[in-house]
């Protein structure tokens, strides 16, 4: 999945999200270095900078490496940055601790590029290092109906609606998301973009055997990132685990 045409939006919507900024920075403490896979525009790897972490981002998107680039230098931290995706990426650095928050692990489409991503993030862990990262439970809304969930985002006088309607694929577990970008110009003008995002979706117990398969140990698994159990009305999956 090319996110370049999806950077500004994705900004745009996720800038001030920050549910697991806490858990994250928990992690990084003290942790020494840090590898955050899927980066994306820097929200998570500038605020662990901020807190004082030693953070290299992965990220395969040119475009968010370019935001990326230009939050860390906005606030005033260093951050690695390093263009390339999880199952190819080489680096000479062994990590204390690698993330892939916000459903990084979603782009991985097949269970080749699963299994081949998860083994080559556990040649970077450094003995004894943490792998952490979390996926959204599938919870999905009717198919192929339009919808607005609220995101309305305002840049001086222009008012955007993000619309969005999705289509399962539940034979491959792929979830396509459209969205329909409304944009209200100053001048009353109307402006529509439209952009399509295909995620695959995950289940506990295939990520558990996924792991193991490639390495790591059986995972702790919560269900919100203050922890505690994973059950039915979950609405995120938090993995930690090690090298086996």
């Amino acid at each position: 999945m090319n996110y370049d045409d999806l950077s500004e939006l994705y900004d745009q919507q996720y800038d001030l999200y920050r549910d697991d900024l806490h858990f994250y920075a928990s992690l990084a403490e003290g942790a020494g270095r840090v590898l955050e896979v899927g980066a994306g525009t820097g929200r998570v790897s500038c605020h662990l900078a901020r807190r004082g972490a030693d953070v290299t981002g992965l990220e395969p998107s040119g475009r968010m490496l370019e935001r990326a680039r230009a939050r860390a230098a906005e606030s005033r931290v260093d951050v690695a940055w390093l263009q390339g995706d999880a199952a190819s990426f080489r680096s000479d650095e062994r990590f204390d601790l690698i993330i892939a928050p916000f459903n990084a692990l979603m782009h991985l489409y097949t269970p080749e590029e699963q299994l081949s991503s998860l083994e080559n993030l556990a040649r970077h862990l450094a003995p004894g290092g943490r792998f952490a990262f979390d996926l959204y439970v599938p919870n999905y809304g009717a198919q192929g109906v339009l919808r607005h969930e609220g995101e309305t985002l305002y840049r001086g006088a222009e008012r955007t609606d993000v619309f969005l309607m999705q289509r399962i694929d539940a034979a491959r577990q792929h979830v396509t998301t459209e969205y329909f970008v409304d944009t209200v110009t100053a001048a009353g003008d109307l402006k529509r973009q439209h952009f399509t995002l295909t995620q695959r979706y995950y289940w506990r117990y295939e990520v558990e055997w996924l792991l193991r398969c490639a390495g790591f140990a059986t995972p702790r698994v919560s269900g919100s990132f203050q922890g505690g159990p994973l059950t039915e009305s979950s609405e995120v999956m938090v993995f930690q685990t090690r090298l086996a």
